[in-house]
């Protein structure tokens, strides 16, 4: 899939919906639970339907509300709208929580 900004991705295993935040202009596979997400608010099935398969077991973490998902090297950065037991993947690699930046000092 080829993402865009402000697009919304739901997963088809669990509840998480993702909002893209900042993206490359390419193909992505962008995955949760180990099953590609897909475009979409839905009840985190995007289609509104039950979920379609199950979740990857490994490797375990999940997505957080409000929290920022970020692969650096591309560019990509997906912020959580709705919450699951789901990783968040991008081309087979689970993306880390994005590290808040320093606050300057008020000396």
């Amino acid at each position: 899939m080829r993402p865009r900004v402000g697009q919304m991705l739901a997963s088809t295993v669990d509840p998480t919906v993702v909002i893209v935040v900042r993206c490359p202009d390419e193909e992505l596979e962008i995955t949760c639970g180990g099953a590609a997400m897909v475009e979409g608010a839905g009840t985190g099935t995007g289609t509104g339907s039950a979920a379609t398969g199950t979740a990857d077991p490994e490797p375990p973490g999940g997505s957080l509300l409000g929290k920022r998902y970020a692969a650096e090297d591309l560019g990509l950065e997906l912020l959580c709208t709705k919450p699951g037991p789901g990783t968040l993947a991008v081309n087979g690699v689970p993306l880390p929580v994005k590290s808040a930046k320093p606050l300057p000092a008020s000396d």
